[in-house]
């Protein structure tokens, strides 16, 4: 029965090749990428064989290993993988629950990820050979780990596809996913900037000495352990190492006859009542096509992904910041400003997402502006709150309510003239977008010159709108807090003059263009 479990996962690799040239092409180049690496990893291991100082050794595999393992399981769980070898698939042939896990468990062996992974821990092996019974424990710990790496991904690729069996479910994993990379984002840039000539390598000890009494790096820990002389804490961690395998070996068992007598997840149909936002809004064009808006923005997974994400950026710009050594008291002023420039400037390309769609307001008859203006309506909603709630908060943060009017002045004209430029922009050069039901982080074919033209005029456009209420303001924090009040001014008259002839020229543009902007849509 193994046997036929590893055919199968012969031949299901061999039928990668059988598909297009260009997909084969990329599968290949990402082959001799993963054994490249594989084998320079391999082979600066074989260099570390001759190096003395074995505790720095020890700590970087433990903090490497207990990495690797957490990725083994975050991944599928998160960003999900098609489970070729799903226990489910095989509910039908009458294979007992243990003959069907052991089979599975076995054909995991075979693939790129678990050849990547030999090749690695074989290179810890020569690394610690350093006696007998040093390279004993390693040999039996390279094993332990490689066995438990794979055990945990399939625990986790089977829970993912039981879990993430809805498209909806896979979006949310998905946005899950880069808010966990988000947050991991300072620590990686408090990696990069530790002097680790004077406090790295203490800070890796610490870390290495607490991962290495875990399950996720016991394992590693065992051989380096050994070669320091720590033998009784060799022999325990080499317990838990090997208690953990065998947990993960029943889990999975109990996963399989699980998911034996489970069916799969079917998509359920939710039903509503009324008309929703159309009931509650006007019933004019532009109060229609503001309430289309607003049900895309709450149901759609291409708007509401990317507002979530919009509270992310300023945390990706503050944290270099603030290690970089700029003052506390100007970083709160970032965040409402940076939050309104990406939520005026996300509608640069709206028109887009209504895919063939479009074709509804082109055939209408609908006013040019009546359409520039009612797709903005639920950003601008947003954005006031943002702006409103922002202004407060950065006021009770820096304990100074005089520079309230710069941030409510640059917030605005970025905001507003993200909107208006947008709505030209939107109408004008429209590129193929993500289709509606598709994954918001598919990427469509696009002519990339164009895309990042348009996305670089529509930012540089609000940047430059809102400059002088950018220059009155930092007049007002370094010269007089007076010029705060014409920060407000500008950025206000600036940013609605802007708005209006968005919309009214961006609804000319949007009347003159209807056909091809219907063209564009049933291309892309």
């Amino acid at each position: 029965m193994v046997a036929q479990f590893l055919r199968l996962k012969l031949r299901l690799l061999a039928n990668i090749f059988k598909r297009s040239p260009w997909q084969v092409v990329g599968i290949a180049i990402g082959l001799v990428y993963g054994l490249g690496l594989a084998g320079l990893l391999f082979f600066a291991m074989v260099g570390l064989r001759f190096v003395d100082d074995v505790t720095v050794i020890r700590d970087a595999f433990i903090v490497g290993g207990a990495a690797t393992v957490i990725g083994f399981i975050i991944f599928p769980l998160v960003f999900g993988v098609d489970d070729t070898m799903d226990p489910r698939k095989f509910a039908l042939f009458g294979i007992p629950d243990r003959t069907l896990a052991f089979g599975l468990g076995v054909a995991a062996l075979i693939g790129v990820p678990a050849l990547v992974l030999a090749i690695v821990l074989l290179g810890t092996v020569i690394t610690w050979s350093r006696g007998v019974g040093e390279t004993l424990l390693a040999i039996i710990c390279a094993a332990i780990a490689f066995a438990t790496c794979l055990l945990i991904a399939r625990v986790a690729t089977a829970t993912g596809s039981m879990l993430l069996s809805s498209r909806r479910a896979r979006e949310f994993s998905g946005v899950l996913g880069l808010l966990l990379i988000v947050a991991l984002s300072p620590a990686i840039v408090l990696l990069v900037t530790l002097d680790w000539a004077e406090s790295g390598l203490l800070v890796l000890g610490a870390i290495a000495d607490i991962l290495g009494w875990t399950p996720f790096g016991a394992a590693f820990a065992v051989p380096g352990d050994a070669a320091a002389g720590a033998w009784g804490a060799a022999l325990l961690k080499l317990l838990i190492a090997a208690a953990t395998l065998g947990l993960i070996w029943l889990a999975w068992q109990k996963l399989v006859a699980v998911m034996l007598v489970t069916p799969s997840h079917e998509g359920s149909v939710k039903s509503y009542r009324g008309l929703g936002w159309f009931d509650r809004l006007p019933h004019t064009a532009t109060g229609a096509i503001a309430a289309r808006s607003f049900t895309y923005w709450f149901r759609d997974a291409r708007y509401w992904v990317s507002f979530i994400m919009i509270p992310v950026v300023p945390v990706l710009v503050m944290v270099p910041l603030a290690i970089a050594g700029v003052p506390g008291d100007y970083l709160p002023l970032i965040p409402v400003p940076l939050m309104s420039l990406f939520l005026g400037w996300g509608l640069h390309n709206d028109t887009a997402y209504d895919s063939t769609a479009v074709w509804l307001h082109i055939a209408s008859g609908v006013r040019g502006a009546a359409d520039r203006f009612g797709r903005i309506i639920p950003v601008l909603v947003a954005g006031i709150v943002v702006i409103g709630l922002g202004s407060a908060i950065t006021a009770l943060v820096l304990d100074d309510w005089r520079m309230v009017p710069s941030v409510i002045g640059v917030s605005t004209a970025l905001l507003l003239a993200g909107l208006g430029v947008g709505a030209v922009s939107s109408a004008r050069f429209p590129y193929p977008a993500v289709k509606p039901g598709d994954s918001p982080f598919q990427q469509p074919q696009s002519t990339g010159a164009i895309t990042a033209l348009v996305q670089s005029i529509t930012m540089f456009g609000s940047l430059l709108i809102a400059l002088p209420a950018l220059a009155f303001g930092a007049l007002g924090i370094l010269v007089d807090p007076e010029w705060h009040l014409l920060s407000l001014a500008s950025g206000v008259v600036l940013g609605v003059l802007t708005l209006i002839w968005g919309v009214f020229f961006g609804g000319r543009v949007f009347e003159r263009r209807g056909p091809e902007i219907l063209q564009a849509a049933l291309r892309a």
